[in-house]
């Protein structure tokens, strides 16, 4: 029999670990509508959310899947995408928005994905408060060393073909991905 009668049961979603509560008042309390990025293998979600009493309210929302509409064949969960969907973000925001990041459950680790879109997001003109030291080097963000690997496993051509085959499919040679970069990047800005 217990003997605690205060004792209660936790959310849901803090029992399952997919909120930590502590961090999103702390988020909430900013008074700053939070960028709220969810990355899975294939795919960068970022969204632009505001905090309501009765729900929160997404205001601007970009996908790594909307690349392909502007012509992007490479890696979807990669990221020069993770970079490209940020930008694609902060393209949609036509007003000055200042932000702060919101990586919910998800790792950080420096120089990831992560921050790649945060980079992408704020040199397309969203205000967001970080620090450069994790964010990740130009050649990372344009794919250098996804060429670079590609250009050293060429030599076996069954090995390439396992580790590149979607891009294989998709028609990139993975070698040139940074001047791909660099094109969608372009007509991501003449939007």
């Amino acid at each position: 029999m217990a003997k605690n009668n205060s004792y209660t049961v936790p959310y849901r979603r803090k029992r399952k670990g997919a909120t930590s509560y502590k961090t999103r008042l702390r988020l909430i309390q900013s008074g700053k509508p939070r960028l709220v990025i969810r990355k899975s293998l294939r795919n960068i979600r970022l969204q632009i959310i505001e905090y309501s009493s009765n729900n929160d309210k997404v205001l601007f929302s970009a996908s790594s899947a909307e690349l392909k509409k502007l012509g992007w064949k490479g890696g979807l969960g990669s990221t020069p995408a993770a970079y490209l969907t940020g930008l694609l973000l902060a393209s949609k925001v036509k007003d000055k928005l200042e932000c702060v990041v919101d990586i919910g459950m998800n790792v950080s680790v420096k120089g990831g994905a992560l921050y790649a879109a945060v980079k992408g997001a704020a040199d397309g003109g969203l205000s967001i408060p970080f620090s450069e030291e994790i964010m990740p080097s130009e050649e990372r963000i344009r794919g250098e060393h996804i060429a670079n690997y590609a250009k050293s496993l060429k030599v076996d051509k069954e090995k390439y073909s396992k580790q590149f085959s979607d891009y294989i499919k998709a028609g990139l040679e993975p070698e040139t991905l940074p001047a791909h970069f660099d094109d969608i990047k372009k007509k991501i800005g003449a939007k």
